[in-house]
């Protein structure tokens, strides 16, 4: 085991996460790409990327609202437009940005009506700066953007291409510093599933689960807990992705996937549990589920590929879908960072054609499904792991080897109820001895 986790502080006897390289090296890895490519600048409004060129944040409820830009020419810094005062806020704060941080509101996703006109003054803010620079001619990459801005931009002269891929590939290879965030991140999602195994038992609901562990990752300084899936019984086959007030109850089964975000790097990350004892169903379908993400484990090392990994997941109609996009992401991979779905993506879907080559600084969620013969229980889990110079390292440390029982506090007159048990028990021999005396006695039988 390598990697390191620290405490939330900076100190001064122990060197932890340096936040002041984690900015340059992720800044370099964009603009390095930037001057190999046709662009002239990259122009960004998925906040990640924002965050990544520019190290800024202002809180998760921007996060879908693209109401924030920069700008990343060539052979220069990047220029910030935020909301409002923020923009102050970094000039007096973020000397790394000063008063390349201003404000600037576009179209706040359609608030500001067309006759406003934000995306003409978004474009003309543009076309300034690529002026100066001698850019206008060249392309002009973007990631995410709104209609009016796109054609705003268009009417100007200025050529639009896909910036969002350049992007992609800038964040797939993580810095020192990001796999310690990662890693952080991931160290708190363990403690919060602890505090979920402890409580969980007949009668906690799922929204009361999502509420324990949103509660531990804001305590730990979690900025945002993006989501926390709470799958239980009969809503775990097939997987609905969302979680709702079904109340647990003994002998379900119940996995969870939890997101969040510690310094802007998320977590995915999820866990399977029974509720008191578990059927040999579920214990068969979860080992199988474990085999599959073990195999695809063992895998990951530099100069695998991605094609590799999926090749020993099984096929869609092994588990009852018609191909595999209507299964996609049940036996799935991605990168993780600043988001929680980066390249590469693996699976059957696209990576047995379109296989990417694993590299030491990649760091993938590898998440696997896999249904009950019951037909409607279902096991899932899913492992983070870092792809090292020689191999890999994995960061998910609630332990996931065995189907893990919660609550298992039963105890009958002859001892602890077994944590492996049918809902329903099969008949004894006594009842079976019953069942044929009275039918002999009675002279019944079936009739039809």
């Amino acid at each position: 085991m390598a990697l390191k986790t620290y405490g939330a502080m900076a100190v001064d006897w122990e060197n932890r996460i340096d936040f002041e390289r984690l900015r340059t090296e992720r800044l370099a890895r964009a603009k390095a790409l930037l001057a190999k490519s046709e662009m002239g600048a990259l122009l960004c409004f998925d906040m990640n990327n924002v965050r990544y060129l520019t190290a800024t944040h202002i809180g998760t409820w921007a996060q879908d609202k693209i109401s924030r830009f920069a700008l990343l020419p060539q052979n220069d810094e990047p220029i910030l437009w935020d909301f409002g005062s923020a923009a102050r806020h970094h000039q007096q704060n973020c000397p790394w940005l000063g008063e390349r941080s201003r404000p600037g509101i576009p179209l706040l996703r359609g608030a500001m009506s067309p006759e406003m006109g934000r995306a003409e003054n978004v474009a003309k803010k543009i076309k300034l700066e690529l002026e100066m620079r001698g850019l206008l001619k060249q392309p002009l990459g973007i990631d995410v953007v709104e209609p009016p801005i796109l054609f705003a931009l268009q009417e100007l002269g200025i050529t639009i291409v896909d910036g969002q891929q350049l992007m992609s590939d800038a964040r797939v290879i993580k810095t020192q510093d990001e796999i310690s965030l990662l890693n952080h991140s991931a160290m708190m999602v363990d403690a919060a599933y602890d505090e979920l195994y402890r409580a969980m038992k007949p009668g906690m609901s799922e929204n009361q689960a999502v509420g324990l562990a949103s509660k531990v990752l804001y305590d730990l300084g979690s900025e945002y807990v993006e989501a926390v899936n709470a799958i239980s019984g009969e809503r775990c086959n097939p997987h609905p992705h969302v979680f709702s007030d079904r109340v647990l109850r003994p002998g379900d089964p119940v996995y969870y996937d939890i997101l969040h975000s510690y310094m802007g790097y998320r977590t995915c990350y999820y866990r399977c549990f029974t509720i008191g004892y578990a059927s040999h169903a579920m214990i068969d379908a979860y080992k199988r589920c474990r085999d599959y993400l073990d195999a695809s484990i063992s895998l990951i090392q530099p100069g695998r590929t991605t094609a590799e990994i999926a090749s020993v997941w099984p096929k869609a109609e092994e588990f009852g879908f018609p191909d595999e996009e209507a299964a996609f992401a049940l036996q799935f991979g991605h990168g993780i960072g600043l988001a929680i779905w980066e390249k590469p993506v693996i699976s059957r879907m696209v990576s047995l054609e379109h296989s990417h080559e694993i590299k030491p600084g990649m760091v993938f969620a590898l998440e696997t499904f896999w249904p009950s013969k019951d037909g409607w229980s279902a096991a899932r889990i899913e492992e983070e792991i870092v792809v090292t110079k020689t191999g890999h390292e994995v960061i998910t440390r609630f332990p996931a080897e065995k189907l893990m029982v919660a609550g298992a506090h039963y105890h009958t007159v002859d001892g602890p109820l077994a944590t492996t048990r049918e809902n329903e028990a099969a008949p004894s021999k006594d009842v079976v001895k019953m069942v044929e005396a009275s039918a002999k006695r009675e002279g019944v039988a079936a009739t039809d």
